[in-house]
């Protein structure tokens, strides 16, 4: 059966609209919730984020959903259990994302059996080194029929991009940023003239651009450049005021 995240890119390419929210926030029975109002509301794709003690990539708002979804109770096994009950009424792509520390210590093997099983489409873990990737993990993720997405940057020289997108089987997650997750208000020139260069690379994966994706306006102007784009902390932020999911894409997309 063909990946799900291969098959959206495949009818759909522009406009994507992908949402990461952690695990287990705000509450530890939300995770399921909040996926199905996502594609009732019609989201693309959503990012589940694997709680994790250390999150230093992540801005304040996303490390505070980290902690408190850990504090609710959350554990990769219980994730992954969560995912099969989201399974039973949502077909959205479902990529999980997280540092490579739980994975390794729940067993990689095992982790990809079971995140396929439950219905997982893909990975993302940033810190994965992609050397070791390629040596060790990358038979394993395909076998799994997984796909695997890594992160680039407005300081990822040319060469490495390129060895990236050879790698990849699904998309690329273009870092509007070189820093901590969060949301702006607009790109500055500099981040235009980067989604410009990125264009003109002409890769074989589309890109997805994330890290300060918060309104219409920059999801809007994401999608001049990329696929689409990732919102993760206004989000979050969201959810922690209780607001309305299905306004909160409508006016993303507007």
């Amino acid at each position: 059966m063909k990946n799900r995240i291969n098959n959206l890119f495949e009818t759909k390419r522009n406009n994507i609209l992908s949402v990461f929210y952690t695990a287990g926030y705000p509450e530890f029975d939300d995770t399921v919730r909040i996926a199905i109002a996502l594609e009732k509301s019609g989201v693309d794709m959503v990012e589940i984020g694997i709680p994790f003690s250390d999150p230093v990539a992540d801005g304040p708002v996303i490390q505070e959903s980290n902690k408190v979804a850990l504090d609710n109770g959350m554990t990769l096994k219980k994730l992954l259990g969560q995912v099969r009950e989201i399974r039973k009424s949502v077909n959205l792509p479902i990529i999980l994302m997280g540092y490579l520390n739980p994975v390794l210590q729940y067993g990689f093997d095992k982790f990809c059996k079971e995140a396929a099983e439950s219905g997982v489409d893909g990975l993302i873990l940033p810190d994965m080194p992609m050397d070791e990737y390629q040596l060790e993990y990358k038979s394993i993720v395909e076998s799994n029929n997984l796909c695997n997405t890594f992160l680039i940057s407005p300081t990822t020289s040319e060469e490495r991009i390129r060895k990236i997108d050879d790698a990849t089987n699904g998309f690329i997650y273009a870092v509007s940023s070189s820093s901590i997750t969060g949301g702006k208000s607009n790109f500055s020139n500099d981040q235009k003239a980067y989604f410009r260069r990125l264009n003109e690379l002409g890769f074989k994966n589309p890109f997805l651009i994330g890290f300060g994706i918060s309104n219409h306006e920059t999801f809007s102007k994401a999608c001049d450049y990329g696929a689409g784009a990732i919102v993760g902390s206004s989000f979050i932020t969201l959810l922690k005021e209780h607001g309305d999911i299905d306004k909160f894409v409508k006016e993303m997309r507007c």
